[in-house]
């Protein structure tokens, strides 16, 4: 992968949209929801506080749970990728 994450950034791979209903009603692109969850792919080396660096919680190969609003989708080599700050990831799963 070309991108590499600065600071206390992570990048994501999230996980496909649900095309079809538990039931198999196929759904439109409209109905459709973001997927809220995804595979940590790279993260940066943390960040500086007081002079300390602080290393990151999460790694790569990690699935985890993050916000709806979270993040900045960016599309690299044809696959799509969130850039976000760990901060942003509310759980390891």
């Amino acid at each position: 992968m070309a991108l590499k994450p600065l600071g206390d950034r992570v990048i994501i791979k999230a996980d496909e949209k649900e095309e079809k209903t538990a039931s198999g009603i196929i759904l439109t692109e409209s109905a459709q929801e973001k997927p809220l969850q995804g595979e940590v792919v790279a993260v940066g080396r943390g960040s500086f506080q007081n002079g300390t660096l602080v290393e990151m919680e999460v790694k790569a190969g990690d699935k985890v749970i993050y916000g709806k609003y979270s993040g900045s989708e960016v599309k690299v080599d044809g696959h799509d990728y969130i850039i976000m700050k760990e901060s942003d990831i509310l759980a390891i799963v």
